[in-house]
């Protein structure tokens, strides 16, 4: 439960916030009770208005990879802001970090600086369209893409957690342009594509989706999505704003050794600040304004705060650190999975890297139906025993936990420690 400072705030939240927060699932609304307001973060660990301190696996949703403030991140933004907030204008830094997000994915050869991932995926959809001169989007059950449009069908995440369908607000007309195929189903893909021959612009897809928990891909499956969207003439779209430089400094497409048409990015890339990117093939992209016809643009796209921040974290993700970060994602993982077996707890863990989902269910989950089977009520009463105990988890069963390089192997232990009390209730 949550303290009293925090009950107080969140009473006052509600009278001036639809729902007393700005994003919902920090509503709590899927695991009950009042969700602590945090007032710091250091390392691995934040502490709310209460003085209660936890162990953190929302990381700001995967942004902070190398943990909260970290010294270096902090000292890049506070020279940055010495020079000035914001500039409207262009400025070194963003060059330096599109040159290092280049660098990273062999596929980007350009770049655009977004402040938001549902900014990146917008954008990059409204590119492939101009691309391909199409219109049809084929995206897949539980996959979040953002906020947009056409994007809110069959989405995970919050609205997966709130049980909302898609969203009002969303014209019929914008979610027929929408097709939808069940996640790591090659068929389907196929499918789409014979139905709606030469309509299909493009086919976005989280190469690991996290926003209906932590779900791998299928061997083959992307491979199978690059190669359809080659043979139909569409664009093959990859949002790693969760994956990108997460599960390997190249994301997913270093990972699994692809390389899409078109990439959304976010999260890691601005160390923490408001900053999202949308890449690819140069001959796509040169058709973004002011080189072509597509428009976009943003008042504090390439901010320079946030560019810093990018800068800072991508500057200490070194080939030692992902060894780390793969180590700790690997030692929780088999300490949850003992941890099931010893409370004999119907449940399995996924992960992929540092990002990873326990699911209140038997068996592998390789779709958002398979997600969906997860036994709620069960993931809500984890969730609480966690929470008491000092450990900060995602408050949703269709999001991923994230690992971060500030955790140490005493941070996982407790946790897994943590876990079996909270299993065996």
């Amino acid at each position: 439960m949550a303290g009293p400072k925090s009950r107080k705030l969140f009473a006052r939240a509600r009278k001036v916030i639809p729902g007393g927060v700005n994003s919902p699932v920090r509503a709590f609304r899927a695991v009950g009770g009042t969700p602590p307001f945090l007032a710091s973060g250091k390392g691995a660990r934040v502490t709310d208005v209460d003085g209660r301190s936890y162990v953190d696996y929302v990381g700001s949703w995967g942004s902070l990879i190398v943990g909260h403030a970290h010294p270096a991140v902090l000292r890049a933004v506070r020279r940055a802001a010495a020079r000035g907030t914001s500039f409207g204008a262009p400025t070194e830094g963003e060059v330096v970090l599109a040159e290092r997000v280049c660098e990273a994915l062999p596929s980007v050869q350009k770049v655009r600086f977004v402040s938001s991932g549902t900014e990146a995926t917008m954008s990059a959809l409204r590119l492939a369209r101009a691309a391909t001169g199409r219109k049809l989007i084929l995206k897949f059950d539980g996959c979040y893409h953002g906020h947009a449009d056409t994007l809110l069908v069959g989405a995970g995440s919050g609205v997966a957690t709130l049980g909302i369908p898609g969203s009002p607000g969303v014209p019929e007309e914008f979610a027929r342009l929408t097709i939808q195929a069940p996640y790591n189903d090659v068929d389907a893909v196929e499918s789409a594509f014979r139905r709606h021959r030469g309509q299909i612009a493009c086919v976005i897809v989280e190469p690991v989706a996290g926003n209906m928990g932590c779900v791998p891909p299928e061997p083959g499956f992307l491979q199978a999505i690059v190669e359809l969207c080659r043979k139909h003439g569409a664009a093959s779209v990859f949002d790693e704003v969760m994956t990108g430089c997460r599960v390997a400094r190249g994301g997913a497409q270093e990972r699994y050794e692809l390389e899409p048409d078109l990439t959304c990015l976010g999260k890691v890339v601005g160390g923490g600040l408001p900053l999202a990117a949308y890449g690819g093939r140069g001959d796509i992209m040169r058709r973004v304004a002011p080189l072509g016809p597509v428009y976009q643009a943003g008042t504090l796209s390439g901010n320079p705060l946030a560019v810093s921040a990018g800068l800072a974290t991508l500057e200490h993700l070194t080939p030692p650190v992902y060894d780390l970060l793969e180590a700790l994602g690997a030692r929780l993982e088999a300490g949850l999975d003992r941890a099931l077996l010893e409370t004999e707890t119907v449940g399995t863990v996924q992960r992929v890297g540092s990002m990873l989902t326990l699911f209140f269910r038997p068996g592998r989950v390789r779709s958002y139906a398979d997600a969906g089977e997860s036994n709620r009520e069960r993931f809500a009463a984890f969730h609480a025993g966690l929470l008491s105990r000092g450990v900060y988890w995602p408050p949703s069963q269709f999001e991923a936990a994230f690992v971060s390089a500030a955790h140490t192997e005493a941070d996982i232990d407790a946790t897994i420690a943590a876990a079996k009390l909270a299993l065996a209730g």
